[in-house]
């Protein structure tokens, strides 16, 4: 992760020598790297959205086609087409900012081995607010806020979106994720340097505030894709209509 931790590193230094502050510029440097990231969080989330639309007519394509795989496929393709609808476009971000992350990650665990500058290597081990040393663990506070704002993200993230066996298996792993993985960092951060914690909780509670945008998105995205289908309904049944006169006017 050298290849992302250490121009992360160069940024890091960069921006202690304008303000002063280790703990500062790790708060700064949080919200460089998320605001950065957002567009490709915001494309995932559109992506998720879609997806969410076409479900249902996608269910209905696979129960018709089971049988015929040819088919099955063309009709899907179809649909995607009709839809503008990449089913890789959420995984794609995801896979993006997986570097930052282990990058990020990897240069505040070891500070050390990725900050060049001299004076960097007594900077992470400054004092900030309660914390006396940021290249030591902060037992709970920080933990804490850490699992507490990871919860609340993980809660306003998760997208249920049918009843289905397969939804119910993704929604039984969500329910896991939202529990375990809070307590998780929650313990694990009392081991890990304060300034790891302080990136993460802010990083946590920066995604709540994009969280709470892009729910605002997600409702209005549902309502156009529900308004797009009843259009979709009522054109397929004048069609019919316009059919159904047609034969009765040939005969």
């Amino acid at each position: 992760m050298g290849i992302i931790a250490v121009p992360l590193g160069y940024v890091l230094t960069w921006i202690y020598n304008i303000v002063g502050s280790y703990g500062i510029s790790l708060i700064i440097l949080t919200v460089l790297v998320k605001c950065l990231l957002y567009p490709l969080y915001f494309k995932q989330t559109k992506s998720m959205g879609s997806m969410m639309a076409v479900q249902p007519r996608m269910q209905e394509i696979q129960e018709k086609y089971k049988n015929d795989p040819t088919r099955l496929n063309q009709e899907l393709q179809k649909l995607y087409e009709e839809e503008h609808f990449n089913p890789l476009g959420g995984c794609l971000p995801m896979l993006i900012q997986m570097p930052f992350l282990f990058g990020i990650f990897a240069l505040l665990r070891n500070p050390v081995e990725y900050l060049h500058d001299p004076q960097m290597l007594f900077a992470v081990h400054e004092s900030f607010l309660w914390i006396d040393d940021l290249g030591q663990p902060d037992l709970w506070i920080l933990p804490i806020l850490s699992g507490v704002a990871t919860f609340i993200s993980f809660s306003m993230t998760q997208q249920l979106t049918s009843v289905t066996e397969t939804a119910q298996q993704q929604k039984s792993m969500n329910i896991i994720m939202k529990y375990v993985f809070p307590i998780s960092l929650l313990v694990l951060a009392r081991s890990y340097p304060a300034g790891l914690a302080i990136y993460w909780a802010g990083g946590q509670i920066l995604q709540i505030f994009f969280n709470i945008r892009m729910s605002k998105y997600r409702r209005k995205m549902m309502e156009e894709q529900q308004l797009a289908q009843k259009k979709r309904k009522a054109e397929k049944q004048l069609a019919k209509m316009k059919k159904a006169r047609l034969a009765k006017v040939k005969g």
